[in-house]
């Protein structure tokens, strides 16, 4: 049985784990990382990456086909386009292979020594992986586990046949023609919206009372209002009850008590995601437990002397960019570092149609911390540059103190407001005041003239109203 040792050791190369051992191969750390699949976990090879693309790639047909109906204002008209979804998805892993190939570069590049296959521990400091080439031992002085998290399954509905998870979603050789999509938060809603544009017809169940209930209610109605204009169906307060005998069709209880079958080829399921943690041998380690999920301290320690947890495994937000922020940390507080957790914000993004960006506090969660707030709100019908991409649905909110203006939270909704994430959060984290966004000047004629207009707004003297 072949040996290693090494200061650092991270199990498993998502964006939490990637980014910890490069890091710590900067810093001169002797890094070992361990991963069973290809480098980028989750996000970059099943998740956020080629969902991104399928749904860019949904959008672009969506308006080659809205100019062939002959009802574009713009004047443009094409014939009746066709969708190769096979040409589609290869282009995806295009783009997936490149940015994996990428990580693996800038491991290379580090220092760092990559193990393929499953980690298992024996101890706190010693690992046994599962490699094709038999069972390699690797002992170390840090361990950080970021093992990530996997898709929930739902007992009444368990994986295999027509039931499929994201992952098979964004594998499709073919359009289903009939699509139904459990569960309505933003891995649903994204998936389900890029299925409808691309021509299939997506029925959407949710068990709350609202789609996307994790946002608050003025933030999500520009998105059920956008899937009604596009013919996704949609049914609240229903629970999945489990396939028909013939399993052509999903089984439904609704809010009044009824039971509805929807027929379906496919079924979607999306009720969240669970920290990866089984089958790595924690019981062997004994770490304490915040629920599901490992708990960690400000510096993301376990609760046994260096052993360390980043990413989805430690908690919500269960969010790439959380966790590469974990792991840069940690990779430095390991070198010698003074470092804590201390972020002001951890911006939300769902790629809906329209988008959303929650950053900070809402105006529930503000009053809820015992704040009295100012808000300022500007719709999109008030923006020039959004009514030249022909998208007036939603707008910029701002969340204040009223006492000395500080900013407490941005949220919007609207045609790529994604790109305006990092603007939301770098005015949280630098401390910004609804006074500091009113007098920056703002580029005409962009999107982001809302953000100032809302500062106006919440400080009384609207600038176009």
């Amino acid at each position: 049985m072949q040996g290693i040792t090494c200061k650092l050791l991270v199990i498993g190369a998502g964006p939490g784990g990637y980014v910890c051992a490069i890091r710590a191969g900067q810093l001169g750390i002797d890094t070992v990382v361990v991963e069973a699949r290809k480098p980028g976990g989750t996000c970059l090879n099943i998740g956020c990456i080629p969902s991104k693309a399928l749904i860019h790639a949904a959008e672009e047909f969506a308006k080659v086909a809205r100019f062939a109906a002959d009802d574009s204002p713009l004047g443009i008209s094409v014939a009746k386009p066709k969708l190769e979804l096979s040409k589609t998805m290869n282009w995806k892993e295009g783009i997936v292979g490149r940015l994996s190939s990428g990580v693996s570069g800038l491991l290379k590049k580090a220092g760092v020594k990559v193990v393929e296959g499953w980690a298992r521990f024996r101890d706190g400091k010693t690992i046994e992986v599962a490699t094709e080439t038999g069972p390699q031992v690797i002992q170390a002085e840090h361990v950080v586990i970021a093992t990530g998290s996997d898709a929930i399954e739902l007992p009444v509905l368990p994986f295999g046949g027509p039931v499929i998870s994201s992952t098979e979603a964004l594998s499709l050789a073919e359009v289903p023609p009939r699509l139904v999509v459990v569960g309505a938060g933003y891995i649903g809603l994204e998936l389900g919206t890029a299925f409808a544009k691309m021509g299939a017809g997506v029925t959407i169940i949710e068990a709350q009372h609202r789609v996307l209930p994790q946002y608050d209610a003025e933030l999500t109605r520009p998105i059920a209002a956008r899937l009604r204009e596009i013919g996704v169906t949609v049914h609240t307060g229903a629970q999945a009850k489990g396939l028909s005998p013939d399993g052509d069709a999903l089984m439904i209880g609704t809010s009044d008590g009824q039971t509805m079958a929807l027929p379906a080829d496919k079924v979607l399921i999306t009720v969240g995601r669970k920290p990866a943690t089984k089958g790595w041998g924690l019981d062997a380690i004994d770490l304490d437990m915040d629920g599901p999920f490992i708990r960690i301290d400000n510096q993301c320690r376990t609760s046994m002397r260096g052993v360390y947890a980043i990413g989805d495994v430690t908690g919500e937000p269960m969010l790439a960019h959380r966790a590469s922020a974990q792991g840069e940390m940690v990779a430095e507080i390991i070198s010698g570092a003074r470092r804590a957790w201390d972020k002001v914000c951890i911006p939300a993004v769902c790629f809906t149609d329209p988008e959303i960006v929650s950053a900070g506090l809402t105006p529930e969660g503000a009053k809820a911390a015992g704040f009295e707030i100012k808000t300022g709100l500007c719709p999109f019908r008030a923006n020039g540059r959004a009514l030249t991409l022909e998208d007036e649905a939603g707008f910029i909110r701002l969340v204040a103190r009223a006492d000395n203006h500080l900013l407490l939270g941005v949220q919007g909704v609207g045609v790529d407001i994604a790109e305006l994430s990092a603007t939301f959060s770098v005015a949280l984290e630098m401390g910004a005041r609804l006074e500091d966004i009113a007098v920056t000047i703002h580029a005409h004629p962009t999107l982001s003239e809302a953000l100032q207009e809302a500062a106006f707004r919440a400080l009384g003297h609207p600038s176009n109203t």
